[in-house]
């Protein structure tokens, strides 16, 4: 197998997941600032050009990062950061959905159409008039989310997971770009203080951040 990926949120999920799970693979970093996901080649293996991508063995690929996580999950040994049970499987990408709807995708779209809005204008669909509003309902899901941590370790109670991690991987990136976590709400910030403090949230920097 081989993991294509870069710079960014979307691939540093999967870094992160790897580094929890004590997974190793080929790697061939793509330059996405310079546009070689639009390229013809990166294009063959994942026709929405975006990153990261699997290729697996049979030279088949797949993409989208909680699908690449699951797999990864899957096909390796050690304890799942996932869920062990329907149940905690459920839960978890219950989390994993509602952040990709209420969080991820709101603050990249806003990003996209606001601060980074000349790299992206010619490469996806952006909104810049409403760059405010999305960035109004990430901030209100935040709020949403506080009473929905307290008393918890993480996301799924004393079950480290990828939501955690999912979640965790866009804060830092929304911190970054003008989005972080709201003032005032304690329990997220405790949540992202402690989350930080893996090991593996360092190891998935990429290596133009790392350091």
């Amino acid at each position: 197998m081989k993991l294509y990926y870069s710079v960014g949120p979307n691939p540093r999920v999967v870094k992160m997941f790897m580094a929890e799970r004590g997974i190793t693979l080929p790697e061939q970093d793509v330059d996405i600032m310079a546009g070689e996901n639009l390229g013809e080649d990166y294009r063959k293996l994942n026709p929405s050009a975006q990153s990261p991508c699997l290729q697996l063995d049979d030279g088949s690929v797949i993409s989208e990062i909680t699908v690449i996580c699951a797999y990864l999950d899957e096909i390796t040994e050690g304890p799942s950061l996932i869920g062990e049970t329907p149940e905690e499987r459920a839960e978890t990408r219950m989390w994993n959905r509602r952040f990709d709807v209420r969080i991820l995708e709101p603050l990249s779209l806003a990003f996209r159409s606001a601060e980074a809005l000349e790299l992206f204008k010619n490469r996806c669909h952006v909104i810049p008039h409403a760059a405010d509003d999305l960035k109004a309902t990430v901030r209100e899901s935040w709020a949403w989310l506080e009473p929905q941590l307290a008393g918890k370790t993480y996301i799924c109670g004393e079950r480290f997971t990828l939501a955690d991690i999912q979640l965790y991987v866009f804060a830092d990136f929304g911190a970054l770009v003008g989005q972080p976590i709201p003032e005032g709400l304690p329990n997220a910030a405790a949540w992202f203080k402690r989350i930080a403090a893996r090991p593996s949230a360092a190891a998935s920097l990429h290596p133009t951040q790392a350091g």
